[in-house]
């Protein structure tokens, strides 16, 4: 099971999750977000972590132009889009070398069927609980709406996972899911993860 810890920015706090057995490290490029790193932050950040860790921009409805410009900057290695970009966007950013996660956000009224023009362009979609803003709601979406997904790319779960979750997400099989996205349910303030929590969960989750 991938696991991407999201919504970081302290140094620190990114050193301590760095030596943790994690797959992704996420930094959102949101300014709406409660977990934004702001417009001055700092490239050491993200160019200090360990090559074995891909580096994820989330961003919302930027142009592809500026998403480049950042991903070069901060020597990212993947790009989430969280909004309503089209498969053209996700093309022009795939074709540019960068691995693309396209997230969505389900309800029960959710049709996957939209998600067929998307299957050629992205190398993982992100299934998110739908709120009025673009993810971050801290809470989960009713997971057996996943049955209903018979697609070819794999995915991600999201949406206010939590160390509470750990035997629910055990119990829940989907052939297409492959990783875990967790952000708010691991935080003591927003984008301050609890690096303590972080690896008894890694450890908890990938028990057989």
């Amino acid at each position: 099971m991938k696991i991407k810890v999201c919504g970081l920015r302290d140094k620190s706090n990114v050193k301590d999750l760095m030596v943790l057995s994690l797959d992704y490290m996420g930094f959102i490029f949101y300014s709406k977000s409660a977990r934004f790193v702001g417009d001055d932050f700092d490239a050491e950040i993200t160019k200090m972590i360990p090559l074995h860790i891909r580096k994820v921009g989330v961003f919302v409805n930027e142009s592809v132009e500026k998403i480049l410009a950042l991903a070069k900057k901060y020597q990212l290695d993947v790009i989430q889009l969280h909004g309503d970009e089209s498969p053209e966007d996700c093309k022009l950013i795939k074709d540019a070398g960068l691995e693309v996660f396209k997230a969505f956000q389900l309800n029960e009224a959710f049709q996957f069927k939209v998600l067929d023009k998307y299957h050629k362009t992205c190398d993982y979609f992100l299934f998110d609980t739908k709120s009025e803003a673009y993810g971050g709601s801290g809470k989960k979406f009713n997971w057996e709406i996943l049955k209903k997904y018979k697609g070819e790319t794999a995915f991600f779960l999201s949406g206010g996972i939590g160390s509470k979750d750990v035997e629910a997400i055990k119990e829940f099989k989907h052939p297409k899911l492959v990783g875990l996205d967790v952000n708010s349910g691991f935080e003591k303030s927003p984008a301050l993860k609890d690096a303590v929590l972080v690896k008894e969960f890694l450890k908890s989750v990938r028990q057989n």
